[in-house]
């Protein structure tokens, strides 16, 4: 066997040399106006659906999973994937890996735990911003846990909150829930025993948390014209989050991956065995950004139109891409990124 030789000089030449972005540096760097202006910008430029495309999900036996995400964000300075794998003791970690767009070096590794409940929070607020009544809101939030929390402060940050009511089913989160919001929001936030006590009069509903027997958590006879419905529980097909009537009383629905919420949610798998029409209802939030849909048509008399809009997310790479390279570039600028002590060698093609 012919072992082929590379000089040293030319292999230091060949490595990248990746930085890290911890979760502690991410959450120390980032704020909720910059996160929601580089989303807003990223949505806002036409794009197709190679640019971040399906995700992928390997599963193993016994409830183990490995979930892939990549995407190539127009005009930005990084392309990147995004890795997290669901554990036998119910344990997930996440990594984001950022390569230069320029040059297909990996330039940074990113701890991907909070960027995840940014970037969702985040493009919700995205999503908000143009399609929530305009004025002062009354929020309802279904859930007390950590995506809930981003939603109220992402959603505060591109609305002024007049109230808050909260509910989850375990009487000190929501009463926890309640003090910390009204204290940081500066805004009454009231505990709620019921789901349908935080739905019924609000004028956004967001719903971020699913029942352990997946049964859904909002239902549709709560609504009224009026109200939007922001819902990022249920991304797989065993999860639910919201029913059928709820699919049915929208009259508009954004998402962020339309195939996937179709094909892979529990909510909307259930709303087509339940024979609830909804597919000519669904926009991307790409489209809502731009105005236009895929075939060029304007749609801003369409969306003006909505009396009950919805924004259904599963969550995209170009969310997490985004907002990591914001995170790298805040951390770079205060001297907060990691030197990691390994190179990667590149392959010249």
């Amino acid at each position: 066997m012919v072992q082929a030789s590379v000089s040293e000089a030319s292999l230091a030449r060949s490595l990248a040399h990746p930085q890290f972005v911890s979760a502690e540096t991410t959450q120390s760097v980032l704020a909720w106006p910059e996160i929601i202006a580089r989303l807003r910008a990223a949505y806002s430029v036409p794009h197709g659906p190679a640019a971040s495309p399906p995700r992928v999900v390997a599963r193993g036996t016994d409830r183990t999973w490995l979930r892939a995400l990549a995407a190539v964000p127009p005009g930005g300075r990084f392309m990147g994937a995004k890795l997290f794998g669901f554990g036998r003791q119910r344990s997930v970690s996440y990594l984001i890996a950022l390569f230069e767009q320029e040059t297909g070096a990996l330039a940074a590794l990113v701890d991907g735990n909070l960027v995840t409940a940014y970037r969702t929070a985040a493009t919700s607020a995205v999503a908000v911003e143009r399609l929530a009544p305009q004025g002062p809101l009354i929020l309802g939030v279904l859930g007390s846990g950590l995506e809930a929390q981003m939603h109220a402060r992402a959603i505060a940050a591109v609305r002024p909150l007049r109230e808050l009511r909260v509910y989850s089913p375990t009487p000190r989160n929501r009463e926890a829930f309640a003090i910390r919001f009204t204290e940081e929001l500066g805004v009454p936030c009231t505990p709620v025993a019921r789901p349908e006590v935080a739905v019924i009069g609000v004028d956004l509903v967001a719903a971020a948390a699913r029942s352990h027997d997946e049964s859904p958590i909002l239902r549709g006879e709560w609504l009224k014209p009026g109200q939007m419905v922001v819902s990022i529980g249920s991304t797989l097909p065993d999860q639910r989050e919201i029913d059928e009537q709820v699919v049915a009383a929208a009259d508009l629905i954004v998402c962020d991956m339309p195939d996937e919420v179709i094909a892979e949610t529990g909510d909307m798998i259930a709303a087509a065995a339940a024979k609830v029409p909804f597919e000519q209802k669904i926009i991307s939030l790409n489209e809502l950004m731009t105005g236009k849909d895929m075939t060029g048509k304007d749609l801003g008399t369409r969306v003006a139109a909505a009396r009950l809009p919805m924004y259904k997310s599963v969550g995209a790479a170009l969310q997490d891409v985004v907002v990591a390279e914001l995170a790298f570039e805040c951390a770079s600028k205060k001297g907060l990124i990691e030197s990691l002590p390994i190179g990667f060698l590149m392959k010249q093609t």
